[in-house]
């Protein structure tokens, strides 16, 4: 499996919405590539992304729940996290996400949602 592409929104403390494209030839020049930064940058946000949209969950965050959501920003209304990945069968897209009721901050918590389909 080779990740193409890593898209999330609301997650931890990067809110807004994020797309890393893995095929960017700065990528994929060395073949090798290295996520830094200082401490909040927002690096294991990155891993957490990736994790959310193919597996659900977490290491960190076992559980994202209709009742619990540890990993969604405060006061944001709907997070997501979306993965786009080839392998010999073809390109497919994971997407996990959840929102609070009408998208609100201040809205109740719905059932996450995934999803998986051919790219």
């Amino acid at each position: 499996m080779r990740i193409l592409q890593i898209r999330f929104k609301n997650l931890n403390s990067l809110v807004g919405e994020w797309a890393i494209d893995l095929t960017h030839p700065a990528f994929l020049s060395d073949g090798i590539f290295v996520i830094t930064g200082p401490t909040g940058a927002g690096k294991t946000t990155i891993l957490d992304a990736v994790c959310l949209a193919l597996y659900g969950r977490t290491p960190r965050l076992p559980r994202v729940t209709k009742s619990e959501n540890e990993i969604m920003s405060r006061q944001t209304g709907e997070c997501f996290a979306e993965v786009t990945f080839e392998t010999r069968a073809g390109t497919f897209r994971c997407h996990w996400g959840q929102r609070r009721a009408r998208k609100k901050a201040s809205g109740e918590l719905q059932a996450p949602r995934r999803e998986l389909s051919d790219a």
